[in-house]
């Protein structure tokens, strides 16, 4: 029988796992990454955002059978531990009672699933190859060695791009007709940060995300399994406060005490991190189709890339995964009929995500500390207990269901207007248990959904 064969261009975390579900369905996997193997040369931080893995990641990774290597690397994180400016903490959980997302740390969990795909006898990794475009007709992709030049030609009839938001297998498919292709930035940047380990462990909470809002830019931080934690500051690049404000280490203490008050004693490193680590952009990514024929898919940040605001961006792409899987048992590995399908039918909830992270951004930098906002919260969080089989709010949806990105949206917009007639009743606010009006809008409000 002639082998089954795929080349994957990209051995980040979302080639990584493609090559496990490949790999537990008998292909010879060959995945060829841009960078060193970081299990050798070790995984150089400085410009990433922690993850927060979800319900849709943890799906991925169990169906691809590596769901307790991974839980490994896992830190939960029950709600959001806002910091003030003065230095009060207010916990928001997320969901119900036990629901959780997972901090995890890019690098740690990069390297365990090199670990884990480079254990099937059929994954073969090339390292420091610079993919130089593809020919999709022919099924050939070009490389590099980022170290030596020597020019290599690969020939197969799967090709897959996981090489991330500047995917060069994504350049190669702009060049065909009708390519659709979008590219914004938004006009902050962001920069890692680092809270080290204390005498004792964690020098804060370590089952939350901790956030300090304040209104045009927030600070971040994740905890991480050696009890440090990892931080990110988001704010624009240009203006009054903006990274470009920010160019003496006396105009970063001075920033940083004024705002930040409460963290500035638990990162040591603050100013030599401020000076060294990069302030990098943010990017959401559109394009469409994904695919060519039968042979080439674009998967993860490469066809989908998003801003960080949901802690989706993984969970997407490593969803992408379990869906193109159960495709692929539905039609028997028919590549025709799976490749053109899934990229049609995962299109939409891309788009869906993207314009929910974006969303998220202005929730998690304005909205969090304010009254109304968290009134609506509130009311959120009784209608979910008390209609448990009728309400789940737009955050569940996305972080603690499978529910399709695009159902999550919609369903959102049509809740954000019964959340808002609810908290205009008068006294809710000290009363949401116990106020009349509630489960009279409530069943209005589903009538309504109904019509």
């Amino acid at each position: 029988m002639e082998q089954k064969k795929a080349l994957i261009v990209g051995g980040g975390l979302v080639g990584a796992l493609w090559a496990v579900f490949l790999a537990k369905r008998g292909y010879v996997v060959d995945v060829y990454e841009r960078r060193g193997d970081m299990r050798a040369a070790g995984y150089s931080g400085g410009r990433s955002i922690n993850l927060a893995m979800s319900h849709r990641g943890w799906r991925a990774v169990e169906k691809a059978g590596i769901l307790e290597e991974l839980r490994k690397v896992a830190i939960p994180m029950h709600g959001r531990m806002m910091h003030s400016p003065t230095g009060e903490l207010t916990f928001q959980q997320y969901g119900k009672e036990g629901e959780a997302i997972y901090s995890v740390s890019r690098g740690g969990l990069n390297l365990e699933l090199l670990r884990i795909a480079d254990n099937f006898e059929h994954v073969r990794f090339h390292f420091h190859q610079k993919c130089n475009g593809i020919d999709p007709e022919q099924g050939i992709a070009h490389f590099e060695h980022t170290l030596t030049g020597e020019l290599t030609t690969v020939k197969s009839p799967l090709i897959f791009g996981t090489d991330g938001a500047f995917s060069a297998v994504r350049a190669s498919l702009q060049n065909r007709p009708r390519f659709n292709y979008s590219q914004s930035y938004l006009d902050y940047g962001y920069k890692e940060l680092s809270i080290p380990p204390g005498p004792e462990g964690f020098r804060m909470e370590a089952h939350a995300l901790h956030i300090w809002p304040r209104g045009n830019f927030m600070l971040i931080a994740l905890p991480n399994m050696d009890r440090s934690f990892t931080c990110t500051l988001f704010m624009p690049f240009d203006g009054e406060i903006s990274f470009e404000s920010l160019q003496t280490d006396e105009q970063v203490a001075a920033f940083f005490n004024r705002f930040f008050a409460d963290a500035v004693p638990l990162m040591p490193g603050l100013l030599e991190d401020f000076r060294e680590n990069p302030t990098s952009a943010l990017a959401t990514v559109r394009c469409s189709p994904w695919h060519v024929a039968d042979r080439v898919l674009l998967l993860g940040d490469a066809a989908h890339a998003i801003v960080p605001f949901f802690g989706q961006g993984m969970n997407a792409g490593f969803e992408d995964c379990t869906l193109l899987d159960e495709l692929l048992t539905a039609h028997g590995e028919r590549w025709e009929e799976v490749i053109s399908r899934f990229s049609r039918e995962r299109a939409p909830d891309a788009d869906a995500i993207a314009d929910l992270a974006l969303q998220n951004f202005i929730e998690m930098r304005d909205l969090v500390a304010d009254p109304g906002f968290l009134l609506r919260k509130r009311i959120a969080a009784t209608l979910a207990e008390r209609y448990p089989e009728e309400f789940m709010p737009m955050y569940s949806m996305v972080s603690f269901s499978h529910i399709p990105y695009r159902e999550a949206l919609r369903a959102g917009q049509e809740q954000e207007v019964l959340l808002a007639r609810i908290a205009a009743a008068p006294g809710i606010e000290n009363n949401i248990e116990q106020h009349p009006d509630v489960d009279r809008l409530f069943r209005e409000w589903k009538a309504e959904m109904t019509v």
